[in-house]
């Protein structure tokens, strides 16, 4: 079997690693002459692989990914299929499936979770598409998950992969709030002497013990205080997109919208709103927050 690979970045360089690893033959293509693409165009890609090709597309979502797609409907031939595995609005999925519809090229969606890690302890997938065409490219998603029963799922037709994907990225974002809040919280009481400790001790035996918390204990051996981290966190979307999407479902997410407020209040997107609050509560009360007041409270 083969697979054409384009975007050889952290996670798709190590998703293509995998792949040969199970005895896939991988075609990569990047645009970076430092990759370990084997190919330098996409043309090149496409003649070296074997009708009916199978391209798994995984570079940033967007621009990006339409740009990649877009050549794909110009190079590929009827029969063959295109992966989208990228972060992409699962909107935009319905749109890249129509256009290679049309060309008689087949389509799929896939959520990627797993992060650096994955290309050792594998990936859990949320795929989109047709049962037919996920039966054709089992063989991928299998060299691709973790070893076991679990991991990988058809979530449902096209766009329900990257749907998947966005709630558990939105999910995802609530439980890493839930767990700096409780950090904060302890580090501010006196009756708890090593929040780190703490935290760790719950990776065993706790309902909270999770991966996200083994990540975090593996951060408190050498910096138990977490002081050399930035109190900046970076949105990529997927929670703005669950938000909106679940409001037009009628379904409340208030963690989801919370966590996604404090991230992006934490990027000083918030500093005009709290001027003008910290100046009317002195206009009616004369209430002055002074700066070194803040820092010891």
């Amino acid at each position: 079997m083969q697979l054409g690979m384009i975007g050889l970045g952290r996670m798709g360089g190590n998703m293509a690693k995998r792949i040969a690893e199970a005895g896939i033959e991988v075609v990569g293509y990047d645009r970076s002459p430092a990759s370990d693409r084997t190919v330098d165009s996409l043309e090149a890609l496409v003649r070296a692989l074997d009708a009916p090709r199978i391209v798994w597309v995984m570079v940033p979502a967007g621009e990006a990914t339409d740009v990649t797609v877009n050549a794909l409907a110009e190079l590929l031939e009827p029969g063959d299929m295109v992966i989208d595995g990228g972060n992409s609005r699962y909107t935009d999925d319905a749109r890249h499936a129509a256009q290679l519809e049309g060309k008689g090229i087949r389509f799929m969606d896939c959520g990627v979770s797993g992060g650096v890690w994955g290309i050792d302890r594998g990936y859990a997938l949320m795929a989109g598409g047709s049962k037919e065409d996920f039966a054709t490219t089992r063989p991928v998603f299998e060299a691709l998950k973790p070893e076991g029963d679990s991991g990988l799922v058809l979530a449902g037709p096209v766009g329900g992969g990257h749907f998947a994907k966005m709630v558990h990225n939105g999910i995802e974002y609530g439980m890493m709030q839930a767990f700096g809040e409780g950090f904060a919280t302890m580090v501010r009481s006196e009756l708890v002497e090593d929040p780190a400790a703490v935290m760790s001790s719950w990776r065993d035996g706790s309902v909270v013990q999770s991966w996200l918390l083994d990540l975090l204990a593996i951060a408190f051996r050498t910096d138990p205080t977490l002081e050399s981290m930035p109190p900046v966190a970076n949105e990529s979307g997927e929670a703005k997109w669950m938000i909106e999407a679940a409001l037009e479902l009628g379904v409340p997410t208030p963690a989801t919208a919370a966590a996604l407020y404090s991230r992006q209040t934490s990027r000083g997107g918030a500093d005009d709103i709290l001027r003008v609050v910290s100046t009317m509560r002195a206009q009616f009360g004369g209430h002055v927050t002074k700066v070194d007041e803040i820092a010891t409270h």
